[in-house]
């Protein structure tokens, strides 16, 4: 009744050469998505699916229209109350690698003498938790130009918080 989908390499993949990610970074990801996936044992079936399986056990008088109905609608919110689960874990996960590899990129940017005077490339656009990722690594003249410019603008108190534990 229920079809599982594997996590083989097999899938479409199209695109020139030089947009792919470098191969690192897909088994990663792709390790990643199963540690978060496998776990969980999840399944992935349509409505149409589950609706055809429970109609089909309707004809055969195993069960009632409206509890058939009941199961699905049961089902189906379940389905989608793991899906969000799901989808905010990798958005977390793809949040806090992006954040890192910002963070880097900022650093050789500072390292190399390139860019803007401000140590965080962006940073008006950062939300609290992406800000403090990618104050790692900040020199203490650095962390003290965003600790002012923090308290100017956005003045967030974790953010100023975890600023004042790295100058410590």
């Amino acid at each position: 009744m229920a079809e599982q989908r594997g996590s083989g390499t097999g899938g479409r993949r199209g695109g020139s050469a030089s947009k792919r990610p470098a191969a690192g970074s897909v088994n990663e990801l792709r390790d990643a998505l199963s540690s978060l996936i496998d776990p969980l044992g999840m399944v992935m079936l349509t409505r149409e699916r589950i609706e055809d399986a429970l109609n089909d056990a309707v004809s055969r008088g195993r069960v009632t229209a409206d509890d058939a109905q009941d199961l699905v609608t049961s089902l189906i919110e379940r389905g989608r109350r793991q899906t969000n689960d799901v989808l905010g874990e990798l958005e977390d996960m793809v949040s806090q690698k992006a954040g890192r590899a910002r963070a880097k990129a900022d650093k050789a940017r500072r390292a190399a003498g390139m860019g803007a005077a401000f140590p965080i490339s962006g940073y008006e656009d950062l939300t609290a938790a992406q800000v403090q990722v990618r104050l790692d690594g900040l020199a203490p003249a650095d962390l003290r130009k965003v600790r002012e410019h923090e308290k100017r603008h956005a003045n967030r108190k974790t953010v100023l918080r975890a600023i004042d534990q790295r100058l410590k």
